[in-house]
């Protein structure tokens, strides 16, 4: 992240002719919402001056308590590239307030700037993530409507011709570079028309950040190629979906709390701790990391998308990998994520079930080695492996028994977000499909 300071952002916005500048945040699902101000209101913005109605979006407030501020984030400016070069466009995240100079404890990147601050009481300087981003490049139609026809017929690290989406993505990666991304990777996906592009990792808030502006340039980019981005998890039924897996770790007094040299593995306490956390919390913060009705299409076998609560350092069907870096790049990978999620409220979660496993010292089990999906149930069952939930209703089940997902997502996001989700199930299953159309029409 820049470390600019107000000064500095309004000289750079002068001498590079910025004329608007969009003050972000995102709702509790984290979608990413706007109030676009001109250049001449930016040292209003910069002193938290700038006003919003909340009641406007979803899980905020009720319309007699809608006045809320946002307050900008000096380190997040950044100019767009795409735009015109004169009169540029660009953008700074921002913090929610209320009136009374208050953190609003609805603002996702509140929750997880609370999450961190539990972390450092505890004694950790950082929490680090490295997110795998994975999206799908399809085409649209003769109205510029997106379809579901894949722009190419390409599998794992494909190159071009067969690939078809290499110029966007590398456009992509362009932008994403004069926006101060460091890419690590840019490949083809598995599945035909899937992508993914890797940046390198950074602490937990700056990381959110930068998944949130990361979707916006896909998109943007994409769009401009005539092609539409999505980040829906399984958006094709028969082929891999699209994940997000999530590389994390923990470091104290600048080192990595994770690493040990003389531990099994060299894993250090903590980090079984933390492990143990994560596979103990793990169906019930499934709502926040796979959110939405579409996340269990991916979840099931067969797909490469982990299913069973599990943890190995040498395969990949487990829910948590460790990858065979050491030393400083020690981490663990979560593998079942998906990027419908908001991440604030998602890396939040992560990080408090991890640091509940190490305040409570739980101890996972031992590593799982076998490959999990060609077990029976019965193996599974006499190794006490359990599965993610099935669907987004036994999802939202657990998160409302989870104690520790309503303190971490405080009372006012709880309440909005499950109440939300509870909406999101019933309206999908009170619905008919093509697929029961299709299956009991004639039939019956």
């Amino acid at each position: 992240m820049a470390r600019y300071t107000r000064e500095d952002i309004l000289r750079i916005a002068s001498e590079q002719d910025v004329k608007f500048i969009r003050l972000q945040f995102t709702d509790i699902f984290g979608t990413l919402k706007n109030v676009a101000i001109t250049v001449e209101q930016l040292e209003k913005a910069l002193e938290n001056r700038c006003m919003f109605d909340g009641s406007s979006i979803e899980g905020f407030v009720r319309i007699e308590e809608s006045d809320m501020y946002l307050r900008p984030d000096p380190g997040t400016f950044v100019i767009f590239p795409w735009r015109p070069q004169t009169g540029k466009v660009a953008r700074l995240i921002c913090d929610v307030y209320n009136p009374d100079g208050t953190p609003f404890e609805g603002d996702p990147r509140y929750v997880l700037k609370r999450a961190l601050k539990k972390a450092n009481d505890m004694g950790y300087d950082a929490f680090n993530v490295g997110p795998e981003c994975e999206f799908f490049l399809f085409l649209t139609d003769n109205e510029g409507n997106p379809t579901t026809i894949t722009h190419d017929n390409a599998g794992y690290f494909d190159l071009g011709p067969v690939d078809l989406g290499e110029n966007a993505r590398r456009d992509m990666c362009l932008a994403l570079e004069e926006m101060g991304f460091e890419i690590e990777a840019s490949h083809h996906e598995v599945a035909p028309g899937q992508h993914e592009i890797d940046f390198k990792y950074s602490d937990a808030l700056t990381t959110a950040d930068a998944i949130l502006t990361f979707k916006l340039v896909v998109k943007t980019i994409a769009q401009r190629h005539g092609l539409h981005a999505t980040f829906m998890p399984k958006p094709i039924f028969g082929i891999n979906g699209s994940g997000m897996h999530t590389n994390a770790s923990l470091f104290r007094d600048g080192k990595n709390a994770f690493y040990d040299e003389a531990g099994p593995l060299n894993l250090s306490q903590d980090a079984y701790w933390f492990i143990g956390g994560i596979m103990k919390h793990m169906r019930s913060i499934s709502a926040i990391t796979n959110p939405i009705v579409n996340s269990y299409k991916r979840l099931v076998p067969g797909y490469e998308a982990p299913v069973y609560i599990a943890w190995s350092a040498r395969n990949r069907s487990p829910l948590i990998r460790v990858p065979a870096a050491r030393g400083e790049a020690t981490r663990l990978e979560l593998r079942s994520p998906d990027p419908s999620c908001n991440p604030y409220l998602a890396l939040a979660a992560i990080l408090d079930a991890g640091l509940d496993g190490i305040k409570n010292k739980i101890q996972p089990p031992a590593s799982t080695d076998k490959n999990i999906f060609q077990m029976s149930d019965e193996e599974r069952k006499q190794m006490g492996i359990e599965s993610l939930p099935l669907s987004l209703k036994e999802a939202i089940d657990e998160l409302k028994n989870s104690e520790l997902a309503k303190e971490v997502l405080g009372t006012h996001i709880f309440e909005k977000y499950i109440e939300a989700k509870e909406r999101e199930w019933m309206d999908y299953w009170t619905k008919v499909s093509k697929w029961e159309i299709d299956q009991y029409l004639t039939k019956y």
